[in-house]
C-alpha cells in the first residue's frame, strides 16, 4: 500500500483515537500549566521544541512503522493503568512532575495496548525524549542547583586567587575589594545544563551511530556545562575587579550567559568530531 498508514493500522487506531481524546481532555489543564512554565521559566524554555523534535523522530520512522503489522498487546493495559494511577497519586499530592510524567507513561501504554510491542519498540525513543520537556520537581532542582552554586563559587575563587586577586568566599558569595558577587540559581549552571543535555541528545542522535558514543556525548554535557559556567564566573570576577563592578551585572551578565552556552555547545561539537575521527565505524 502506497499510503503512509495501512488500513489495519487505521482500524486499530480508531479506539486508540477515542482514548487519546479522553486523555487529551484529562491532561488539558496539566499541559496548559506546563506550557506556562516553559514560557515564564528560562530553565525550561526549550520545552516548546521537545514535542516538535519528538514528532520529527516519529516521522523519521514512518517507513518502519508502515511495514509493521498491528498486534495489540493486552498486557499493555497494565502500563496504561499505571500511568493513570501515577496521575491520580500526583493529583492527590499536588505534585506537578508526577502528573506531567504520567502522560508519557499513558502514551506508552496506549501504543503497547492498541498497536503492539513492535510499535512501542520503534517509538520508544521519541516517547522517552519527551521526558526532557517536563520541568524537574523543585526539591530535585534545589538539590542539584545548590551544590553547583558552591562548586562554581569555590572553583572561581581558587582560580582568581591563582591570579593573585584579593578575594574571599562565604558559601556561594564571592567578595572582591570593589564588589560582591553572589552565585545565584541562575548562575549555578543548571540552566545551561538542562538545555545542553536536551541539545546533546539531539546532536548525539544525528551524528553518532554507535550507542556508546551517544552515551558519552550526552554524559559529557554535565562536566562541560559545569566547567564553562565556572569559567563565566571567573571572567566576570576578573572584569569586575579590573574594570569596575558594573560589568558584573546588566547587559554583559546576560550576554555572557549566551556566549558561555555557545562555548559549551562548541565543546560538545568538538567532542563529537573527535569521537567520529578516532573511533570511526567501517
Amino acid at each position: 500500500m502506497d499510503e503512509f498508514v495501512p488500513k489495519k493500522l487505521i482500524q486499530a487506531a480508531f479506539p486508540f483515537g477515542l482514548i487519546f481524546l479522553l486523555m487529551a481532555t484529562l491532561y488539558f489543564s496539566i499541559l496548559k500549566e506546563m506550557g506556562q512554565d516553559w514560557w515564564v521559566d528560562p530553565n525550561y524554555s526549550h520545552g516548546f521544541l521537545i514535542p516538535l523534535i519528538s514528532g520529527y523522530f516519529v516521522w523519521e520512522r514512518r517507513e518502519k512503522l508502515r511495514q509493521l503489522e498491528v498486534h495489540p498487546y493486552n498486557w499493555g493495559i497494565l502500563i496504561l493503568f499505571f500511568g493513570v494511577f501515577t496521575l491520580f497519586i500526583g493529583s492527590i499530592g499536588a505534585e506537578l512532575f508526577t502528573m506531567r510524567f504520567s502522560l508519557i507513561i499513558v502514551m506508552a501504554g496506549l501504543i503497547l495496548f492498541n498497536l503492539g510491542k513492535d510499535f512501542l519498540k520503534i517509538l520508544f525513543f521519541p516517547i522517552a525524549f519527551l521526558v526532557l520537556m517536563v520541568p524537574l520537581p523543585y526539591l530535585v532542582y534545589d538539590s542539584i542547583a545548590f551544590p553547583l552554586k558552591l562548586f562554581a563559587a569555590q572553583f572561581a575563587t581558587s582560580s582568581l586567587q591563582l591570579m593573585e586577586l584579593p578575594i574571599l568566599r562565604e558559601g556561594n558569595v564571592i567578595i572582591l575589594p570593589n564588589t560582591t558577587l553572589e552565585v545565584a540559581d541562575a548562575c549555578s549552571g543548571i540552566r545551561s545544563l538542562i538545555s545542553l543535555i536536551a541539545l546533546g541528545v539531539v546532536y548525539a542522535y544525528f551524528t553518532q551511530r554507535a550507542f556508546w558514543k551517544r552515551v558519552v556525548l550526552v554524559g559529557a554535557c554535565i562536566p562541560i556545562a559545569i566547567l564553562v559556567n565556572a569559567f563565566r564566573i571567573i571572567v566576570t570576577g576578573a572584569l569586575a575587579h579590573f574594570f569596575g563592578p558594573e560589568l558584573a551585572d546588566g547587559f554583559f551578565h546576560t550576554f555572557s550567559g549566551w556566549l558561555i552556552f555557545l562555548l559549551a555547545f562548541l565543546l560538545l561539537l568538538g567532542l563529537g568530531a573527535i569521537l567520529g575521527r578516532i573511533f570511526r565505524e567501517e
